[in-house]
C-alpha cells in the first residue's frame, strides 16, 4: 500500500506536465497536486465501440468516430481564416477535416498513409460535411491506449485547449498518474463501512472512474465516490453539532413571565397556527435545556416568523436578558422595528432601531441604554456588529434572511457576549430538504408550513409583451377599486448585453399610461440615498402613491396590505425562489391579490417551465424543490452569496437527495455511539476529517 504523501506531490512532476502546463492546470482547474488530478472526475463518457461510415454522417449527430485514410493536406484562406484541411476517406465517401490551430504539428505527426481513427462533431460548410479540430490517432495506437469501451470526457477551457490540454490530454495525464501509482491506494473509509455497505474499494473506484471497462463498473465506482463525499460532509456537520451541544452551555430561560403572558393575552393579533405553536414548543424546549440554541426557522412569505421571533425575545426579556434582530437591509430592519413596536404597544418594553442612517445622538442613547440594561430589544442592520455596539447581557440573537450575511459577520454578532447567546436564524426562502441538510446540517430545523387564517391565496397569471395593454387595463381597474400596484424590474438602466426591461424605461412608459395628477407614482431602487428611499416608500405605504416602480430591493421587508397587484417585468430573468419572494409582497391583506408575470414572446423551455410552476403552485417548498432541480444548487438564490462550504466533485445536491439522507443516517448512527470518534475502528474517520476540513477556517459554532 502506498502512503498518501505521493498524492501530495506537485503536479509539475507528473510525466507530461512540466512547469508551463502545471501553471495552467493550477489557474484553470485548481489542480495543484496528484490528488487534485485523481479527483478531477470526468463529466461524461462516450461509447468508443461504435464506428460510423462517412455516408452515415449528418450535422445533427453528436460526437462520432470514423476509420479511414488521409489522402492529402492543403492550406486554405488568409489571415484569421487561414486553416489546414485534409481529405479523409473510407470506402463510402470523403469528408473534410479542418484545423485552425496547431496545423504544423498535425501535418507533421499524422502523414497520409496509415489508417487513422477520427473522433469529433460533424458539421457542414458549403454543403460539404466536415469535422473541425477532430481528435486523431493511428488505429493501432488507439487499440493500445483505450482499454475501456467508455471514454471519459473532461471539462476543459479555451486556454487549456490552446496549450494542447484537451479532454484527451487530461485523460492521458490521468493514465500516466495511475501507472505511477503501482501500489494500492490507502482506504479513506473504515474497512467496516466499506464491507457493511458493500462499497467498491477506493483504489478500484478511482481507477475505474477514469477508465471504466463498462457501465456497471462505472456505476459502482461513482456510487462509492459519491457516498464518501457526501458522508464526510454530513459527518463533519453532525460532529460540529455534537461538539457544540457538549461544550456550549446556554443561558437557561426558566421563566415564561409577565411580558410574554401580557403580550399573549392582550396583544396577539390572531390565533397562532398549529405550525407556529409547534415551533414555539421547539424553541421553548431549547431555551430551557441548558444547551445553547442554534435553530433554523424556515417559513414561507407571510407565515408569521416575525411573531414567533418576538415571542422568543419576550421569553429572553422575562428572564432578564436582552435580545436583538439583525436584518440585511434598512428596509427590512425598519419593517421589523415598526411591526414589533406596534405589536408591543402598551407593554413596557424598550425597542430601538440601529442602521447606517442612525444619527450620532441616537447612537449615543442606544449605547448607554444597552449598557444600563434599559434597552430590551435592538433591531438593526450590519450596524449591530460595529465594535462600539456593546450589550450588557445579550441572551438571544435573531438573524433574518441569514443567507445574505457572511459567516464572519454573523460570528461578530455572536461575540458580543462572554457566553454565547441563543441563536435563531430565520429565512423566508423555503429550502429543499436535501439542501437544508447539507447547508444547515449543523442547525436544528423548525418549519412553519401554514399561513395565518384569513389569507387569500394570490392568483398568478402570465402575459407576454403583446398583451401589455390588457395588463394596464387590469391595473387601472384595481386602482379604481382603491388598490395599489407594484411594477418590478430586473435592471435599473438599459443594458447592452441583456435584453430585459429596465426601471428607467418602465418609469417613462408607466408615467405616460398613468398620467399625473390622476395617478401618483413612486420609485424605489438600491442606488437611491436612504432618505429618498424612505420618502418613496412612505408615499406608497401611506396610500398617497397608487403605483410603486421598483427593482428587487422590495423583495424583503416591504409590507403594504393594500397593495394587491404585483407586476414582474421580464419574469423569465428571475429564478423561481426570487419570483416567489416577490409574489409574497402582495396577498398580505384580506382582499384577492394578483401576481402578473410579464415576459418576452420567445421563451426557453426552462424559463417557460419556471413560469408554469409559479402559476400552478403557491407552495414555497414545492417551488424550492423545482428550483433546485432546474438550476442546481450553485444558482439557488442565497447559496451563491454565502458560498457552499465545500466543493462537490462528483455529487449533485439536486440529483442525490436520497443518498444524502442515507449517509446522514449512517453518520448520525456513528456519532450517537461514538460522539468523540475515539473508537479505534473509527481512526480513519478522524484522519480524513482532519485532512478534508482542517485547512478551512472553522466557524463550527456559528449558525
Amino acid at each position: 500500500m502506498i502512503t498518501t504523501d505521493i498524492l501530495d506531490s506537485n503536479i509539475t512532476y507528473l510525466p507530461g506536465v512540466g512547469p508551463k502546463r502545471a501553471e495552467l492546470l493550477n489557474k484553470e482547474l485548481s489542480i495543484y497536486n496528484f490528488r487534485d488530478l485523481l479527483y478531477y472526475f470526468p463529466y461524461k463518457y462516450i461509447d468508443r465501440t461504435k464506428y460510423y461510415k462517412i455516408e452515415e454522417l449528418d450535422p445533427d449527430l453528436p460526437l462520432v468516430q470514423i476509420k479511414g485514410f488521409i489522402r492529402g493536406y492543403s492550406t486554405e484562406g488568409h489571415g484569421k481564416g487561414k486553416r489546414l484541411t485534409a481529405d479523409f476517406q473510407d470506402e463510402t465517401g470523403t469528408i473534410k477535416l479542418v484545423w485552425f490551430k496547431g496545423t504544423k504539428w498535425i501535418s507533421g505527426n499524422y502523414p497520409p498513409g496509415p489508417e487513422y481513427v477520427i473522433f469529433g462533431k460533424p458539421g457542414v460548410f458549403n454543403g460539404i460535411i466536415n469535422i473541425i479540430h477532430p481528435e486523431i490517432e493511428a488505429s493501432d495506437k488507439l487499440t493500445e491506449r483505450i482499454s475501456s469501451a467508455l471514454q471519459a470526457q473532461y471539462s476543459t477551457t479555451e486556454k487549456l485547449k490552446d496549450n494542447f490540454l484537451t479532454s484527451k490530454n487530461i485523460s492521458k495525464l490521468a493514465g500516466n498518474l495511475l501507472k505511477q501509482l503501482k501500489l494500492k491506494l490507502p482506504e479513506t473509509l473504515p474497512s467496516w463501512i466499506v464491507k457493511h455497505y458493500g462499497l467498491m474499494e477506493l483504489d478500484q473506484a478511482l481507477r475505474k472512474i477514469h477508465f471504466p471497462s463498462g457501465p456497471e463498473e462505472l456505476e459502482k465506482a461513482r456510487y462509492r465516490l459519491k457516498f464518501e463525499e457526501l458522508f464526510y460532509i454530513q459527518l463533519n456537520l453532525i460532529r460540529f453539532k455534537t461538539n457544540r451541544s457538549l461544550k456550549n452551555k446556554g443561558f437557561i430561560f426558566s421563566t415564561v413571565g409577565t411580558y410574554f403572558n401580557s403580550f399573549y393575552n392582550n396583544n396577539l393579533p390572531f390565533r397562532l397556527t398549529e405550525a407556529q405553536k409547534k415551533v414555539m414548543k421547539e424553541i421553548r424546549r431549547d431555551l430551557g435545556s441548558g444547551k445553547q440554541m442554534n435553530r433554523l426557522l424556515q417559513g414561507d412569505v407571510g407565515s408569521g416568523k416575525t411573531l414567533v421571533a418576538l415571542m422568543s425575545m419576550l421569553i429572553a426579556i422575562d428572564n432578564g436578558y436582552q435580545a436583538c434582530i439583525m436584518a440585511p437591509t434598512e428596509i427590512l430592519a425598519n419593517q421589523h422595528y415598526q411591526t414589533i413596536s406596534a405589536l408591543l404597544r402598551g407593554i413596557d418594553i424598550k425597542v430601538c432601531l440601529l442602521t447606517g442612517s442612525s444619527k450620532k445622538a441616537d447612537r449615543k442613547i442606544i449605547a448607554e441604554s444597552l449598557l444600563d440594561r434599559s434597552l430590551n430589544i435592538l433591531i438593526g442592520t450590519h450596524a449591530l456588529i460595529e465594535d462600539n455596539v456593546r450589550f450588557s447581557n445579550l441572551g438571544l440573537v435573531i438573524i433574518d434572511e441569514q443567507h445574505r450575511f457572511g459567516v464572519e459577520q454573523r460570528s461578530r454578532l455572536w461575540q458580543k457576549n462572554l457566553h454565547p447567546p441563543h441563536v435563531l436564524v430565520m429565512t423566508a426562502t423555503p429550502i429543499p430538504r436535501t439542501l437544508a441538510m447539507t447547508l444547515y446540517g449543523d442547525l436544528d430545523v423548525s418549519v412553519i408550513d401554514e399561513l395565518p387564517p384569513g389569507r387569500v391565496p394570490v392568483k398568478t397569471m402570465h402575459f407576454n409583451d403583446r398583451e401589455r395593454n390588457k395588463v394596464f387595463g387590469f391595473v387601472r381597474n384595481q386602482i379604481r377599486e382603491g388598490r395599489q400596484v407594484y411594477f418590478v424590474y430586473p435592471l435599473i438602466k438599459e443594458s447592452e448585453t441583456m435584453d430585459y426591461k429596465d426601471l428607467e424605461d418602465g418609469w417613462d412608459t408607466i408615467s405616460r399610461v398613468f398620467p399625473s395628477p390622476e395617478y401618483c407614482i413612486s420609485i424605489l431602487h438600491g442606488k437611491m440615498a436612504p432618505a429618498d428611499k424612505e420618502r418613496s416608500m412612505k408615499l406608497f405605504k401611506d396610500g398617497h402613491a397608487q403605483i410603486l416602480v421598483a427593482t428587487t430591493v422590495i423583495e424583503v421587508g416591504v409590507d403594504v396590505p393594500n397593495a394587491s397587484v404585483m407586476v414582474i417585468e421580464s419574469a423569465e430573468r428571475f429564478g423561481l425562489s426570487q419570483l416567489h419572494q416577490l409574489r409574497g409582497r402582495v396577498g398580505r391583506g384580506a382582499d384577492q391579490s394578483y401576481c402578473i408575470l410579464m415576459s418576452s414572446d420567445k421563451l426557453s423551455k426552462e424559463a417557460l417551465k419556471r413560469l408554469e410552476v409559479m402559476i400552478r403552485s403557491s407552495d414555497g417548498f414545492e417551488i424550492a424543490e423545482t428550483d433546485l432541480q432546474l438550476r442546481g444548487p450553485g444558482d439557488i438564490e442565497g447559496t451563491q452569496q454565502s458560498g457552499i462550504p465545500f466543493d462537490l466533485k462528483i455529487s449533485n445536491l439536486a440529483r442525490d437527495g436520497q443518498l444524502i439522507e442515507y449517509v446522514r443516517r449512517i453518520a448520525e448512527g456513528i456519532m450517537n455511539t461514538d460522539p468523540t470518534l475515539s473508537d479505534t475502528k473509527n481512526a480513519v474517520l478522524v484522519m480524513e476529517l482532519r485532512r478534508l476540513f482542517s485547512l478551512k477556517q472553522s466557524w463550527s459554532n456559528i449558525s
